[in-house]
């Protein structure tokens, strides 16, 4: 006989592993206890070994699906005489714990069989939930995750949920959003104004006519309001767009599963997985051209945002809104506010900024707690950046990392300080770290307005709560402009230290894979601010995050940005500024006849060197280049100019301009010569080359310029790592073919695999450089 206590931490209450442990136990003939503290779920079981050792491997191997165990420590424990059961004990609180909060997940297949079961007492309940699904993140308080830290504690159980509630054999044992229509909470349907127009499954009902209508409907789900019309009304959609005054932007689809998905996209066994897992991402698929949809879903890409329904709310909309149609249902489902603003959250706010844009509100009076967005990801080939990788394998890239992902930790090399990250100002997350962990909000947004500077407080909050963390430092981005860096500057509860920019972005890719050792990073993006003071984001960098040295090693060559942010909008500026770099004219070219009064002051700003920042971003050089090719003008969304050239060169042939290295230049950096690279692209349009062939060509030889360079320069530094980040990654062509021609040249490239490469990431690189800078004193 033994007696042995095992302390598990990690993502382990909320997720039925209490229950499991019961369970466990009870099969093996073992007493002792079980329960939630601060320092993870503490097990004590006492038995026969052998039974005890079994114990063991079961709390290893047999873990619930939603469990993620960080930690399992044991230790002997004196035998307890005289006890004859094993039992679940109460939840205790402290001040520190190290229990992982569980992301919100999918409604799980058990559930769903009862939803759509008429003799089941929760059948077409919208609410339904078990220990294996449902909302945790958005609707928890604070830790220990029990019902009272929850949205749910206004919601007393009913007789016949209590007893679920307590039963440790039940799947509802300690799900702490457990309810019915008896004792949970209520759906119901209003007009713009608020007036109530139906109520429970009638309202549900009653907005899949609405929708068939062509009416758009605000619809409350798990972390936040969607905006919602019938994807197959191209009128519906185009109302949408005006009112949310969101033009040309890819739209999200949701479809009620694989088989709808199928029929309106390909679909890999890779998406298909990614599709129906527990987090329930947006995932980019090629969209069929038959598939029955409004053009104006995704003008600008053939490819499509698809997501399957993650509630059951979802999942009973999609039940009604099915039967009315033949053709495979889709629905739009867009984040639920105005283009800028954050995700609207409660009932009142959502009436009051939605109210010019949604025909019909769907509400309901379970609070959510926290905004989340939905995440978005799409798979690429593995390629050469994983050892060993096979072309058949495939990775996972997120565009945006939220629901289902937040807040599971990026685990880091080792124990360290505790820092705050409070990132940039497009795309902005925060980060917070607690021991090995950092814990990377959800998506925030752009940090161009109150509302969102309010969000990111908000979120700030919360993880400092929710974790217990008290920050030792704070760390912000070196542009004077941005409002986190205000914010780091006027707050006094903590230091601060600054970190550029690009450099935040190796050290978060490098954080990623856990790569402590000298290393090359090519960081690629719109715009940033240089150490020197300039526009920087094509930049080939020397970092050591051991010693935290750094240094700007090359870049791509400048040029001018003629109106500043103006030339980032219209970019048909940066055509201009292309053609004036190179001694060309710009007559002639194809924004010439639209432009041409504004042309002429460009090209005197130009002459003279007024308001024409130079800048070595890459971003912008895809946008010279579309804008060259005759593309695009004017963009209506960030990136579009690029998204239109990587579309166009998805068609044509395999060719490369030259991007060759040239010597430093008066700061001692190399260039990496782009304007060569734009002139061949110059010669080509001459001479009557389309322009798939030469956006191809553009592509090809931008991925092996910057590959050659980044070969010289390794030799040069004694590395062979080569880390790849910025958001010139989230072009597909780039993120696979320069991983490629990296590993063609014998070196090894890191990609980020746990966040995005924009700028989402960088709230990470600054935490990773923070905690190394306090442990070096």
């Amino acid at each position: 006989m033994k007696r042995t206590r095992f302390t598990v931490t990690g993502q382990v209450q909320g997720v039925g592993f209490r229950p499991f442990v019961y369970r466990r136990a009870v099969k093996r003939g073992l007493t002792g206890h079980v329960a939630n503290t601060p320092d993870g779920v503490v097990v004590e079981v006492q038995g026969p070994s052998e039974e005890v050792e079994g114990f063991g491997r079961d709390l290893a191997e047999r873990a619930p699906p939603l469990a993620r165990i960080v930690s399992l420590d044991r230790e002997e424990a004196p035998q307890v005489e005289g006890e004859e059961s094993f039992a679940i004990h109460k939840s205790s609180a402290g001040e520190g714990h190290n229990v992982l909060i569980s992301p919100d997940t999918a409604v799980c297949a058990d559930c769903l069989r009862e939803l759509f079961d008429p003799a089941d007492r929760r059948f077409l309940y919208p609410f339904i939930n078990c220990t294996n699904c449902g909302p945790r993140y958005t609707i928890t308080r604070s830790i220990p995750y029990d019902r009272p830290e929850t949205s749910m504690a206004c919601f007393p159980l009913c007789p016949a949920c209590r007893e679920e509630y307590e039963d440790p054999l039940d799947r509802r044992f300690h799900a702490q959003p457990n309810a019915c229509p008896e004792c949970g909470p209520r759906v119901w349907l209003t007009d713009a104004g608020g007036e109530k127009l139906a109520e429970g499954g009638e309202a549900l009902e009653r907005l899949a006519e609405e929708l068939n209508r062509g009416r758009i409907a605000a619809v409350k789900g798990l972390g936040g309001f969607h905006l919602a019309v019938d994807a197959a009304d191209q009128g519906a959609v185009a109302e949408l767009r005006r009112r949310k005054h969101r033009h040309g932007k890819p739209l999200a689809v949701m479809v009620p599963d694989l088989e709808a998905a199928r029929a309106l996209a390909e679909v890999n066994e890779a998406e298909a997985e990614l599709l129906a897992g527990p987090q329930r991402p947006i995932t980019l698929l090629r969209a069929r051209p038959d598939a029955g949809l409004a053009p104006g879903l995704s003008p600008d890409t053939e490819y499509l945002g698809v997501m399957l329904p993650y509630t059951p709310l979802h999942h009973v909309l999609f039940h009604h809104f099915r039967a009315l149609r033949d053709s495979p249902p889709a629905l739009v489902m867009t984040s639920g506010n105005r283009s800028g603003d954050p995700i609207a959250l409660g009932n009142r706010e959502a009436l009051s900024r939605l109210s010019d844009i949604a025909d019909l509100f769907l509400l309901h009076d379970r609070d959510i707690l926290i905004r989340a967005d939905d995440s978005v990801t799409r798979v690429l080939p593995a390629g050469p950046d994983c050892p060993k990788a096979v072309e058949t394998t495939r990775r996972t890239q997120f565009l945006r990392r939220a629901r289902g992902w937040t807040p599971s930790p990026v685990f880091l090399p080792g124990d360290g300080p505790r820092v705050l990250g409070v990132g940039p100002e497009l795309k902005n997350t925060l980060c917070l770290s607690k021991g090995d962990q950092a814990f990377v909000s959800q998506h925030i947004g752009d940090m161009e307005n109150l509302e969102t500077f309010g969000f990111h407080q908000e979120i700030q909050e919360h993880l400092r709560s929710i974790l217990r963390v008290e920050p030792e430092l704070l760390v912000h981005d070196l542009h004077p402009d941005y409002m986190t860096t205000r914010y780091a500057a006027e707050q006094d509860r903590w230091p601060t230290a600054g970190l550029q920019h690009h450099f935040a972005h190796a050290h978060a890719v490098l954080a990623e894979n856990r790569f402590e050792e000298p290393a090359l990073c090519l960081a690629l993006d719109g715009t940033g601010f240089g150490e020197d003071g300039g526009l920087w984001g094509g930049e080939l960098l020397y970092v050591d995050p051991a010693s935290l040295a750094h240094r700007r090693l090359a870049r791509l060559a400048h040029l001018p940005l003629p109106g500043g942010e103006q030339a980032i909008r219209q970019v048909w500026r940066m055509g201009q500024a292309a053609l004036h770099a190179l001694g060309e004219s710009p007559e002639g070219w194809p924004w010439m006849e639209r432009e041409a009064q504004a042309a002429g002051v460009v090209a005197q700003m130009l002459a003279k060197g007024l308001n024409c920042p130079p800048s070595s971003s890459c971003g912008r050089l895809f946008d010279a280049a579309s804008a060259l090719l005759g593309l695009c003008r004017k963009i209506d969304y960030e990136a579009q100019a690029a998204i239109l050239l990587e579309e166009a060169q998805a068609r044509a042939v395999e060719g490369a301009y030259p991007l060759p290295l040239r010597e430093a230049d008066e700061a001692g950096v190399r260039v990496m010569d782009s304007l060569e690279l734009l002139a061949a692209l110059v010669a080509d349009v001459r001479a009557g080359v389309g322009r798939d062939a030469a956006a191809r060509r553009f592509h090809a030889g931008l991925a092996r310029g910057l590959a050659d360079a980044a070969e010289t320069m390794a030799r040069e530094a004694g590395t062979r790592t080569v880390a790849l980040s910025g958001g010139v990654l989230l072009n597909r062509t780039m993120a696979v073919d320069l991983p490629r021609e990296l590993a063609a040249r014998g070196l090894t490239p890191l990609v980020h695999r746990e966040l995005p490469p924009g700028d989402a990431c960088v709230s990470l690189g600054q935490v990773a450089w923070g905690r190394r800078l306090l442990a070096l004193g």
